[in-house]
């Protein structure tokens, strides 16, 4: 977890504890070589860093902040049954944004998860994504982000 480590310390961020579940839930599972987050609300210290809307009671400059931290929780999430140092890919990922009526801006609030692994994992950071605006999320969060990660064959894999 080394350069995870040293690049998460160079965007001035430290990995934080994983999100306890709100629900019958794991907040992730690894798969063979592959780990699925659940979706991961903008907490911090335990509770939602925001509530609302994007494009009401949300900024999207905000809101962008707020995928980051949701990012930031997936890989939390991720280091809670892998080694970070393991990653080799992030696969796909998926933001949910409750948005206003009008609001349609759903992409660039999830850039801010997307940019946030970038930075950390650089070109194994590039993704597909979807960004999906909605009309509520759970207690009442702007951002949900879930990912997906590959991670290097282990001795235990068997290829066929």
């Amino acid at each position: 977890m080394a350069d995870v480590e040293a690049a998460l310390a160079r965007l001035g961020l430290e990995l934080p504890a994983v999100v306890p579940p709100v629900a019958a839930y794991q907040p992730a599972v690894r798969s063979g070589d592959y780990v699925y987050t659940s979706g991961q609300l903008p907490m911090v210290d335990g509770a939602l860093a925001a509530t609302g809307k994007v494009g009401a009671e949300v900024d999207p400059e905000a809101a962008y902040g707020l995928a980051r931290i949701c990012a930031l929780n997936a890989l939390a999430a991720v280091a809670s049954v892998a080694p970070l140092d393991e990653v080799v890919q992030i696969v796909k990922v998926v933001g949910f944004v409750a948005s206003a009526p009008e609001f349609t801006g759903q992409p660039k609030v999830v850039n801010g998860a997307s940019e946030l692994l970038g930075d950390v994992f650089g070109e194994a950071g590039t993704h597909a994504r979807s960004a999906v605006g909605v009309a509520v999320l759970p207690l009442d969060a702007p951002v949900e982000v879930e990912l997906v990660a590959r991670l290097a064959p282990s001795a235990k894999t068997v290829l066929v």
